[in-house]
């Protein structure tokens, strides 16, 4: 039997988030959240948000507000970040899937040749756009 390829957008975490415990696919409040997780719901058959604080999470999940961000943390603890990461992607993303990075180069680094090596495609729509050039893109993309 044949798996069927299956396409998984994963968003990044943001520091803006609300001031209470919520799923996590409503807890963070930036513009470029929202927009990104639009993308993400529109564009793939499921999303995650990828987190800082605790690694892959459904958007149904809930969580406590927190601060963290991989850009400030040490490679060594990115490292460790990713391979927990990797290990909860292994249940949700099979060989021949397609996985939507939505997330900035920390969150993707580690991510990125495990997904490969298990030969999954790895999509990564706004690599090389700074912040505005992003939020301008999903603009678009989510316009039509």
């Amino acid at each position: 039997m044949q798996h069927e390829r299956k396409a998984i957008a994963l968003v990044s975490c943001v520091s803006a988030k609300r001031s209470h415990a919520a799923p996590a696919g409503d807890l963070y409040t930036s513009a470029l959240f929202e927009k990104a997780k639009r993308y993400a719901m529109s564009n793939a058959g499921s999303w995650y948000v990828l987190s800082a604080k605790h690694g892959l999470l459904a958007p149904h999940t809930v969580v406590e507000p927190y601060e963290m961000t991989l850009n400030d943390m040490p490679s060594r603890e990115r490292r460790e970040w990713a391979r927990k990461v990797t290990a909860q992607l292994e249940r949700v993303v099979a060989p021949g899937d397609t996985v939507l990075f939505l997330a900035g180069a920390k969150y993707r680094e580690g991510l990125m040749p495990p997904l490969r090596a298990r030969d999954v495609e790895v999509v990564v729509p706004m690599a090389g756009m700074r912040i505005g050039e992003q939020l301008a893109w999903l603009t678009r993309q989510n316009a039509r």
